[in-house]
């Protein structure tokens, strides 16, 4: 999702199946159910309860409709230069929600290219209820991540402390997110209250988000936070790590016509596809550079998907 206003400016998201005009079941809307106690100490409280199991039922749905796939693409998700360069053209050089009076609208308008151009210091911070076990397979998996995402994109992209990051990664249970609005505050000062609003009011539909900041007048990242609820089962939460990761880097549109792609809100694909990886790697050819409108991209993308696919002109 991508900001117009200063300082927040680009805001992408990974939706559940339910539509995108409908924010599907609040928390209160779901059955009560008995705080688990999860390995090593930390308890869910009654709501974050709520939310684990609403979750795994949902990821139990998914898996039984043939959604979350891990192959990356196969025979049956063909495509070629010209439909990657449309691809390309709509997840990073168009916005996917626009501010609106009460919120955020779901508005497909032209936007220019936006980029990281230092290097990306990326951190992982998990709330106090998240189990140690945890913590440690997603430490592991986002590193290994990291190093494959610099790979494509060219940029350093490294796991290390907060105090050093500019790409911080939450890991937040209900009850912390909603009580996140003063840290938020404290991260990206003159957020918009309905920015923060957007992260403590978060509904069930919304399984993780990333957050891109560039400062006013300019097309480049300079930080960039993604919350992911800690209450999603396993594939969920690796899923969002893929998506949310990725996107913040810049590709930050969904698009409906985009397959294979996790950059589509339909959840076909739990990973990083072949033509995400495309993607990512055209977003930073230096022939690309910040603030191109998409009149002024285009006929670089097309070269550009031309030579990743192996196509002659």
């Amino acid at each position: 999702m991508r900001r117009s206003a200063p300082p927040l400016l680009a805001l992408a998201w990974l939706a559940a199946c339910t539509p995108m005009e409908s924010d599907g079941p609040r928390v209160g809307d779901l059955p009560a159910v008995a705080p688990r106690p999860a390995p090593a100490g930390p308890v869910d409280t009654p709501d974050s309860a709520k939310v684990r199991r609403y979750y795994a039922q949902l990821q139990d749905e998914m898996l039984s409709r043939g959604l979350m796939r891990t192959d990356g693409g196969g025979p049956d998700t063909p495509y070629d230069a010209r439909i990657l360069a449309r691809n390309f053209i709509r997840i990073a050089l168009y916005d996917e929600y626009t501010p609106g009076q009460t919120g955020y609208i779901a508005r497909n308008e032209k936007d220019r290219l936006r980029r990281w151009d230092t290097p990306v210091a990326m951190s992982l911070q998990f709330g106090p209820t998240i189990p140690a076990a945890e913590q440690a397979t997603d430490r592991a998996r986002v590193a290994a991540y990291d190093a494959r995402l610099a790979r494509l994109t060219g940029l350093p992209i490294r796991l290390g402390a907060p105090e050093q990051a500019n790409f911080r990664v939450f890991v937040l249970n209900e009850d912390e997110r909603r009580a996140f609005g003063p840290e938020l505050r404290r991260i990206v000062p003159g957020i918009s209250d309905m920015a923060v609003k957007t992260v403590t009011d978060l509904p069930l539909s919304t399984y993780c988000f990333v957050m891109s900041v560039s400062p006013p007048g300019r097309y480049t990242f300079t930080q960039a936070i993604a919350v992911i609820r800690g209450e999603l089962p396993d594939l969920m939460r690796e899923g969002c790590y893929h998506e949310e990761l990725a996107q913040g880097l810049g590709p930050s549109n969904d698009s409906p016509a985009a397959r294979p792609s996790i950059f589509n809100d339909d959840q076909e694909f739990l990973y990083l596809t072949t033509q995400d990886e495309h993607i990512l790697r055209m977003l930073y050819d230096p022939r690309l550079t910040p603030g191109m409108t998409v009149e002024q991209a285009e006929p670089i993308v097309q070269e550009l998907a031309r030579a990743e696919m192996g196509e002659h002109a």
